[in-house]
Parts: structure tokens; C-alpha cells; sequence
């Protein structure tokens, strides 16, 4: 059950029985604990909307909930703020309920059909640091969604069908010329293998991509060689397929070792044989219209406050761009999927792309309005000097690099602690398991659309608010937990608390179900990073107070395991929506 829900619910009766909006009775916890456990605000802004007194409002609502048993306290503040504390008796029977499969949490009860869009890499390049945010945020979003109770798809959406394309067909075609995937008068039986590996992409790509910057002639080759793979040339398809494949399986090595799985892997391709249909009717329809040779959809309002150009839906070539795939993939994931929700994770600096395409398919009547549309933006991680995290070279970092990083990390920390007794194999799986902590709650603890620094050296401290302390929080859970069946002692109900440091910890867990709730509302894993560090401060601060297994009262003994376990169990879930798994010792 989430407490606050349920305070707001009795809040909001009392401000209904006095005529006034029941909204108003939303209850939060309190910004003063020394005042009340939680409070009320809606007095004010009641007052100005009645024409009242807020804090004879305020009284008035205190005489409504009052005779509730499960308040201890209600007292007013200024001019019309309720402060709220529960008995022992509510706290733990609260927090008793918790102690189910999923914590006390219901699902939501109006579920939707999501997709989240994230990752992106493009076919024939390794995936980089610059993709990073992208798939940790979106796992992280598309974990919390189908906690709460949504039918959530991750889709990876891959660049596979753009200019990058051509340019490695005619990179390819450079390098070995005789390949059949050249000869037009050969139109089937290419070979099952490939003629180039993902290392040869690596070299192949960049060289003809910077040439293509510079070379008008290699530019239009790979315009030319583009536009005929999107057209069907057999022999680019059959090595566009090859280089699909091979890209593919080295980006889902890298999203496994990253801990990220998709539940689908389509790419702009997946589209192809919806484009011509979709541009048909659009220009049938008047929605896309010829300009200076092009074909676009002007997406431009009445009432914007800056300049939206239209949507260049065809060049003048005919060839598509990825705002032609992103329009069809629109309708796929309307007519096909029948979502109801779609999220873009993507850079914040794409907001102008999606502005368009979005509202394109409004206009194109391929999204209904009742339909959300979001763009869930980022910013940047940044090095030490402010600027956009870099090789030593001044390199883009590669993904596959700085896993191998985070991993060396973890295994420097492990060296410095007292935690020496593990095999190699053991010690190597801990340390991949604290590196990924790290680089995960070290990017989710920030809000998504600020830019951060990466600290290696920081997000690695087994102190202070970072992944590794918090896996190690619930790594003593498991601990005591273990060295208490050992001694026979199990689990139990919860009973009142004794001592502040289990009331305040009882607290703390009751705010579990409104942090997840909020972090899927407003799209943003922080809160749900903040929430866990702040409850494994409040757990280390009642285990180093109460001394768990030496306690004499054997029913207090067994409701302080009952407590651990509650606590651990509640870590655990909050750090695998981050994407976070714990190791079992550290």
C-alpha cells in the first residue's frame, strides 16, 4: 500500500466534506521532522480559492481526521500547515504489509502498452561512450515501467538503413573489388559468410567516412550506392545483411557485458516496405508536399515561438533519411504494436528532430491524440575538464572500453578492502558486477537532462553515495540475515519500535511505493537513486544503534530481522530497476 496515496486519500475526504477540491488534501513527508512525520499543505491554496481563513481551514480539516486511530499527532504551523504523526501501532502495521512479493506495491490499475525506445548504435561502428546514457536511462525507464504494471517493450533501434550504409559499400568495394556483391549480373547465391569482420569495420568506416567529408566524388558514390541499397540492389542487400549481422553481434555482446537486454531488435529497415505506401498517401492526402525538389511535411504552428522548419520526408534523389524511417516507424508502432505510449531516449540536442516527427505523425493522422509522444531527454557526460568525456587522445571512448574500465576499477577496490578470501573467478565476477554499479548509479543519480562529471576514482568508493556502497548495504543485510540462521534465529513479524533509529528506518521504507511512482510519472531514475542511498544511510545508522543478533529480547531480536530483511529485499528491488544487480559477497 503506498501511505501517502492512502494519508492523501483521508485528507482529501476532509477538504471534500468542506466543499473544497479534494486534491487538496495530498499529503507528503515532511520537510521538518521535527514537527511531524509528514504533512498537509493544501490550506493555502484552499483559502485563496474559498475566500477563507487557511488556518481556520486547516482546523477544520485537523477536526475531521483526528478521531482516526492510526494518528498520533496532528498539529498546525504558520498559517495553515498540518504536520501528521502516525502511532507506532500504524508505522508497523504499515510497514508489516510491505513484507509481500512486491513490497506493499499494487500494480497501477489502468496499465498501458509502452514502447522505449534506446540505445541507437549504427550498424558497422562499435557503439561508444556517447551511447551510454541512452541505454542506461532506458533500461532503467523500461524496468520501472514494467514494475509498475505496464506492457513495456525496449526496442534498440538500430541505425542500419542510412548514408553510413553507402559509404561502407563503397569502402568495402575499395578495399576488395571482386566481391560478387558488386558484379550486377549476379543476382543470387551470394556466400553465407562475411567478407568483412566487425575489427575491419572499424578501420573501414572512419576512412571512407572522412574521405566522403572531403572527396565530392566518394561522397556522391556513396549517395549513389545508398539510394540503390533502399531501392533493392540484390548484391548491396546481401552484404548489407552481412554487415547487419556482424554489427549485431558484437553490440549485443556489449549490451550483455552492460547488463542491458531489448525486447526487440529492430532497425530502420524494419520499415522499408511501409515507406512507399506511407508516401503515397501522404502526398495524396496534401499532408507532404514538393519543396525546391524534395518532398516535406510542414509541421510549423500558428502560435510557436521559434522557427520549426518542415520535415524533409524524401530527398530530392529519392533517397530516405531517418526522418523518413522515424515517420514509418511511427505507423508500425501504431497500426502493429498498438502503442499507447512511446519514449525516445535520445539526446537532448535531438529535441528539434522529434518536435518534427512527432508532429508530423499527428498531422499525418498516423498517432491519435490520446497517444503519448515523449522525447526523454539528456545530457552529457562529461571528463574532468567539463568537456564531453574523451580518450587520453582526445578519442571517442568505446563502450566495450570503458566496461573493461569500470571492471579494472572494481577490481582496484576489492584489492583495498579487507575482502581478500575469493577465488580469481569470484573476484573478477565482483568486480564486474561493482564496476557496472559505479558507471550505473553514477550516471541514474543525477536527473537525465543535466550534464555530469565521470569520476571513475568517485563512483567507485565503497563510502559515500555511490553504486558499490549501496550493493554493499545489501550485502550486509544478506550477512546477518545468513549468520542468524546459522544460530537458529529466523524473521519475523514486525512489532512497534523501541528506539527512533527503527521508527525513522520503518519511515524511510514507507516511502518506497510514492519514490517509484514518481520516478515513472516524471520519467527520471534519480529519485529512485537518491531514495535507495538515503535508505541505506537510515539502515547503516539503525544497525550500527541496534545490535541485531546480540539482542536478549527474542521477539524484538526476531522483528529486527524481519527488518533487515524488509530493508535488503527492498534495496535489491530498487537497485535492479537501476539496472544494478548485487554480487552475493563483497
Amino acid at each position: 500500500m503506498n501511505v501517502l496515496t492512502h494519508l492523501s486519500d483521508i485528507f482529501g475526504a476532509a477538504f471534500s466534506a468542506q466543499g473544497l477540491d479534494p486534491s487538496l488534501g495530498e499529503v507528503v513527508v515532511s520537510a521538518r521532522p521535527d514537527l511531524g512525520q509528514f504533512q498537509c499543505n493544501g490550506a493555502l491554496p484552499a483559502a485563496k480559492q474559498a475566500g477563507r481563513n487557511p488556518r481556520e481551514i486547516a482546523q477544520a480539516i485537523v477536526y475531521a481526521v483526528e478521531v482516526r486511530p492510526e494518528f498520533a499527532a496532528l498539529s498546525l504551523a504558520g498559517p495553515g500547515f498540518i504536520n501528521i504523526a502516525l502511532t507506532d501501532d500504524a508505522l508497523t502495521s504499515y510497514a508489516s504489509a510491505m513484507r509481500n512479493n512486491r513490497l506493499g506495491i499494487d500494480p497501477v490499475g489502468d496499465p498501458k502498452r509502452v514502447l522505449v525506445d534506446y540505445g541507437g548504435p549504427n550498424v558497422a561502428k562499435d557503439m561508444h561512450v556517447g551511447h551510454l546514457r541512452a541505454t542506461i536511462i532506458g533500461d532503467s525507464l523500461a524496468r520501472i515501467g514494467k514494475f509498475v504494471g505496464h506492457d513495456v517493450l525496449g526496442d534498440a533501434h538500430f541505425g542500419d538503413w542510412g548514408t553510413q550504409m553507402g559509404q561502407v559499400i563503397i569502402g568495402i568495394q575499395e578495399r576488395i573489388p571482386d566481391l560478387p556483391y558488386f558484379d550486377q549480373a549476379i543476382t543470387d547465391g551470394y556466400p553465407d559468410v562475411s567478407p568483412v569482420s566487425m575489427a575491419d569495420l572499424q578501420e573501414i568506416y572512419p576512412d571512407i567516412s572522412g574521405r566522403a567529408n572531403t572527396d565530392p566524388a566518394i561522397a556522391e558514390a556513396a549517395r549513389l550506392a545508398t539510394v540503390e541499397l533502399q531501392q533493392g540492389r540484390p548484391g548491396y542487400l546481401a552484404l548489407w545483411k552481412h554487415l547487419v549481422n556482424v554489427s549485431q553481434a558484437s553490440q549485443r555482446a556489449d549490451f550483455h557485458d552492460l547488463g542491458v537486454e531489448f525486447d526487440l531488435w529492430y532497425g530502420e529497415a524494419t520499415v522499408h516496405e511501409l515507406i512507399d505506401p506511407l508516401i503515397e498517401r501522404l502526398k495524396s492526402t496534401g499532408v507532404a508536399t514538393q519543396s525546391k525538389g524534395a518532398l516535406v511535411i510542414d509541421v510549423a504552428e500558428p502560435d510557436d515561438k521559434m522557427d520549426i522548419p518542415p520535415l524533409l520526408l524524401l530527398k530530392g534523389d529519392g533517397a530516405y533519411l531517418y526522418t523518413t524511417t522515424d515517420v514509418a516507424t511511427l505507423q508500425m508502432r501504431m497500426d502493429e504494436m498498438q502503442r499507447q505510449e512511446l519514449l525516445y531516449v535520445v539526446d537532448a540536442r535531438q529535441a528539434l528532430h522529434f518536435e518534427q516527427v512527432f508532429r508530423a505523425g499527428r498531422k499525418a493522422g498516423i498517432v491519435p491524440d490520446d497517444v503519448v509522444l515523449e522525447h526523454i531527454k539528456f545530457g552529457t557526460m562529461n571528463g574532468p575538464d567539463g568537456k564531453p568525456f574523451q580518450t587520453r587522445k582526445g578519442g571517442v571512448v568505446k563502450l566495450r572500453d570503458l566496461i573493461d574500465m569500470v571492471t579494472d576499477a572494481g577490481l582496484e577496490r576489492l584489492a583495498e578492502s579487507k575482502f581478500t578470501d575469493y577465488s580469481e573467478e569470484e573476484r573478477v565476477e565482483i568486480a564486474r558486477l561493482v564496476g557496472l554499479a559505479a558507471l550505473k548509479f553514477g550516471e541514474l543519480s543525477n536527473h537525465r537532462q543535466s550534464d555530469y562529471l565521470f569520476d571513475l576514482e568517485r563512483f567507485t568508493s565503497l563510502i559515500g553515495k555511490t553504486g558499490p556502497y549501496l550493493q554493499y548495504a545489501v550485502v550486509r543485510t544478506q550477512s546477518i540475515l545468513r549468520e542468524a540462521r546459522e544460530a537458529g534465529w529466523e524473521p519475523a513479524n514486525l512489532i512497534e519500535p523501541t528506539v527512533d533509529t527503527e521508527r525513522r528506518l520503518m519511515l524511510e521504507l514507507l516511502r518506497t511505493p510514492d519514490v517509484i511512482t514518481r520516478a515513472w510519472s516524471t520519467r527520471a531514475p534519480n529519485h529512485i537513486a537518491e531514495f535507495a542511498y538515503e535508505l541505506a544511510q537510515q539502515f547503516n545508522r539503525f544497525y550500527e544503534e541496534c545490535h541485531i543478533l546480540s539482542e536478549p529480547d527474542e521477539a524484538r531480536k526476531a522483528s529486527w530481522l524481519g527488518l533487515v530483511d524488509l530493508t535488503g529485499r527492498t534495496l535489491t528491488l530498487l537497485l535492479d530497476l537501476l539496472g544494478i544487480d548485487v554480487p552475493e559477497h563483497m
